[in-house]
């Protein structure tokens, strides 16, 4: 074990647990907010106007930003003095203030006719678009708020401070809490409460970052300085980027399209699907993908590619290892699942059973959504952005002919299995395309690991599905307990059996556990 692959498994660690502590707490805000207004029209128009500032969040934010950022960032550390880097940074954030307020301002206007876009389904009935669009020019500025925190997050990571940026999803989930509980009661239309929840929470997402900046001395007063030669260099890797790193996102704006034309509820059910699938992704495969870049960029910025290729295998090891079981947890689990965390109130049996079957198809994806991330970070800490581009391209076209395919048999359910079905083909282009540009990669310890994984979660999913004949059905409450025994044993019997195997990801965790990772040189 190299110096780097435990830095990689700490930073995974510290990424995963505070990533862990907000996805709890986005559940306990999507069961609030499923109790509150169940599945139909005004939270399809909520779901449906919240995705419109998510999706550029995640695009030229927190998605594009950080990609197209952290290896820059990362050639100012390793070859430019400091004051230069603090330099850069000012020039950074006040273009990003101009752009933020230009954009926010034009989603504001032409809000309509990203709602007709985005749900063209929506216009049959009057109600249901007015008030999606109502809700997106509320909720607009929520994208100002993020970008400059996902700013913030991209030089505190590239400084491999991972736990604050981790930790600002809390601050989101808190204030839509807050909105539909506090909020929603007291107002004519009480979804329009969740919509201020969802402001207060980019606000609070920017504060917290405040404190770590000034303690890494990286606290600058923006400056407007577009001619600052890092601000071309951002802008080259950014624009493409905007595309290469949201193939999974433009897939989702693609279901909500062709869901908004399905019957009603079609968008909540892939939307609480995904966010179910969104749980071990964001700890596991988006822990790994976010600790691995500033890795892999110092790596790039040295020249140092027989590290790189070490780091990516073992990245990508790692993600199939963690992200393997839970896929086969959330197939066969998956109606439980849904029951215990969603199905009161006015979300009732058919809402869930809907929810499932999107989670099925969901499910299957899950270890490719987290793998094409981390080979897309490679290709971006090697500032070629173009590749993950053209690949990206073809997998939202291919994405486009299974949804259309699909979702006749399928309903929403082949949406959701045409996601998985193009992030497989994503992830493996790549992997197949990286090989060429950087030379022969040693896949045989990555191999070899897939299939210690592969025997291990045929023991899980044997064990589970045994489980069922102990199923307690109603109430409840038991079903609760019996789900986290089930979840609890699936996992003993997978980390037993890869343990009995020698899976080196057992020995790395076990050591991240114990607080005996070496320190990188």
């Amino acid at each position: 074990m190299t110096g780097t692959d435990a830095q990689l498994v700490r930073a995974v660690g510290t990424v995963g647990l505070a990533t862990l502590a907000s996805r709890v707490l986005g559940f306990v805000r999507d069961v609030v907010v499923a109790r509150a207004f169940g599945a139909g029209l005004h939270t399809d128009a909520f779901f449906v106007a919240f995705r419109i500032p998510n999706l550029l969040r995640r695009l030229l934010a927190e998605g594009a930003l950080a990609t197209a950022f952290i290896p820059v960032f990362s050639d100012y550390l390793t070859h430019r003095p400091w004051e230069e880097f603090r330099r850069m940074l000012r020039a950074v954030t006040g273009v990003m203030i101009v752009v933020l307020a230009a954009t926010t301002l034009l989603g504001i206007l032409v809000a309509p006719w990203i709602v007709r876009a985005m749900a063209p389904g929506f216009w049959t009935i009057p109600a249901k678009a007015e008030i999606a669009v109502a809700l997106t020019r509320l909720m607009f500025p929520y994208l100002f708020c993020v970008g400059l925190v996902a700013l913030a997050m991209a030089a505190l990571n590239s400084l491999d401070h991972f736990a604050t940026p981790a930790l600002s999803p809390v601050m989101l989930n808190l204030g839509m809490i807050a909105g539909a509980l506090l909020l929603a009661p007291v107002l004519k239309l009480p979804i329009v409460g969740l919509a201020w929840g969802v402001l207060a929470g980019g606000v609070a997402q920017g504060l917290l970052q405040l404190p770590a900046l000034r303690s890494r001395g990286v606290a600058v007063t923006p400056v407007f300085e577009p001619r600052h030669p890092a601000i071309g260099q951002v802008g080259r890797l950014m624009a493409p980027t905007v595309f290469g790193t949201a193939v999974t996102q433009f897939s989702v704006f693609i279901d909500t399209v062709i869901a908004s034309l399905l019957p009603e509820g079609s968008v909540s059910f892939l939307y609480y699907a995904d966010r179910i699938v969104e749980f071990p992704l964001g700890i596991f495969g988006i822990a790994i993908a976010t600790a691995a870049l500033p890795a892999l960029s110092r790596q790039a910025a040295r020249g140092e590619s027989k590290e790189l290729k070490r780091t990516v295998t073992v990245a990508l090891g790692l993600s199939a290892f963690l992200t393997l079981p839970a896929s086969v947890g959330l197939i066969v689990l998956r109606e439980p699942i849904v029951r215990v965390l969603f199905q009161r109130g006015e979300f009732g049996a058919t809402a869930s059973g809907a929810t499932a079957w999107a989670l099925l198809f969901y499910g299957l994806g899950l270890t490719s959504f987290a793998c094409a991330k981390i080979v897309a970070q490679a290709f971006y800490a090697l500032q070629d952005t173009r590749t993950p581009v053209r690949v990206g391209i073809a997998a939202v076209a291919l994405n486009i002919a299974l949804a259309l395919s699909l979702m006749g048999p399928l309903r929403h359910g082949g949406l959701a299995l045409a996601t998985s079905c193009s992030a497989t083909f994503n992830w493996l282009c790549l992997l197949i395309l990286l090989r060429r540009k950087v030379g022969e990669i040693d896949f045989r310890d990555l191999w070899a690991s897939l299939g210690r994984s592969a025997v291990g979660c045929a023991a899980l999913g044997a064990t589970l599905w045994i489980g069922f004949l102990w199923h307690p059905g109603e109430p409840r409450g038991a079903e609760t307990l019996w789900l986290f025994v089930m979840i609890a044993l699936g996992t003993g019997v997978y980390w037993a059996g890869s343990a009995l195997m020698r899976s080196p990801e057992v020995t790395l965790l076990s050591a991240l556990v114990r607080k005996r990772l070496p320190r990188a040189t």
